[in-house]
């Protein structure tokens, strides 16, 4: 009776847990979805006439407010910190916040989304040679693969034998989106073993702001800009709404409500899993892209494109080993 009893029991928490299994990675690919999306709608307030510098400013700002009373109400104690996290949280707002997005804006002001997206995600890349070349952790053959097809990926989607016409500063922009990102990525993973996401959140976008404050100072902007109404392009060219609504939409629905999304998935998927649907978000903005503002890919660079995130899957997948492995310091 007994062993009935557990059995049973095992078999209906195990069937209690599939729904919840099943809600991690479609919580995943939701907030890559909105991501993607989001960077279509911000090519739409670019393309309105705001410039790279003061959409980041914008986001960072609005994301900032949001948090803050978001935290105030729920759950005050989380705005606090000590002086000597100070400086991390500087590093963290500036790479994570200020330059990345920033370089992201510029990156897909002058290229299609679905490449500027595509450059940013080799951060992994970075973090591999990094891992290697400064920390001296082994290399192994599943890297070097992954590596590889990574830049063969890469080169694919440029088409480095022909002269695609892909913006020179739109691409270094991309690659120093990627190193923005790679330094967050490390930094902040030993971040969030002392201190809440809430927390590196808000003071993350909070130093964002106050930079930008300070490097494109505020009585430079001109209001007019985002309440004049702009075309949404492509697909839906024949209407038009006032810019500050595809501002809004990126604060709200590009940046806070994603990454929500992201915090919850964590719940439920393991690192690998978690690495392996992130990286549909590309694919996402790509497929977004090409529907709405009618950006489109040929075949080889649709290989390429493949090819990359395979290779990007691999590495991450390989760090998440690495990482696990008791050979390997944190």
């Amino acid at each position: 009776m007994i062993i009935t009893s557990i059995t049973h029991d095992t078999h209906a928490r195990e069937r209690s847990q599939r729904p919840q299994a099943a809600l991690g990675p479609l919580l995943s690919i939701a907030a890559a979805a909105m991501f993607g999306l989001g960077a279509s709608v911000s090519k739409v307030a670019l393309t309105s006439g705001i410039q790279p510098v003061r959409l980041t400013a914008l986001r960072c700002t609005g994301a900032a407010l949001v948090l803050f009373v978001y935290i105030l109400v729920r759950r005050p104690s989380l705005l606090r910190i000590r002086r000597v996290d100070l400086p991390m949280l500087i590093v963290l707002g500036l790479t994570g916040a200020a330059l990345v997005q920033y370089l992201f804006f510029t990156a897909i002001d002058r290229l299609p989304v679905g490449i500027a997206l595509l450059l940013e995600f080799t951060a992994p890349f970075l973090i591999a040679a990094y891992s290697r070349l400064v920390l001296r952790y082994p290399s192994n053959r599943r890297s070097a693969v992954a590596i590889g097809l990574g830049l063969g990926g890469l080169a694919l989607v440029a088409k480095v034998w022909t002269d695609t016409g892909l913006d020179p500063i739109g691409v270094a922009a991309g690659f120093g989106a990627s190193a923005c990102l790679a330094a967050f990525l490390m930094i902040g993973k030993n971040a969030l073993d002392t201190h809440h996401p809430l927390t590196l959140s808000f003071w993350m976008f909070s130093v964002a702001a106050v930079f930008w404050a300070i490097a494109a100072p505020w009585w430079h902007f001109d209001p007019s800009s985002v309440t004049r109404n702009a075309s949404l392009l492509g697909a839906f060219g024949g209407i038009s709404l006032p810019v500050w609504t595809s501002v809004l939409w990126v604060i709200l629905f590009g940046t806070l409500v994603p990454y929500a999304l992201e915090l919850v998935s964590l719940q439920y998927l393991t690192p690998t899993v978690k690495g392996v649907t992130g990286m549909s978000e590309p694919l996402i903005a790509a497929a977004i892209a090409w529907a709405w503002l009618g950006q489109s890919l040929d075949g080889i660079q649709l290989v390429g494109v493949a090819v990359t995130i395979v290779g990007i899957a691999a590495i991450q997948t390989t760090q998440i080993a690495e990482v696990r492995s008791p050979r390997v310091c944190d």
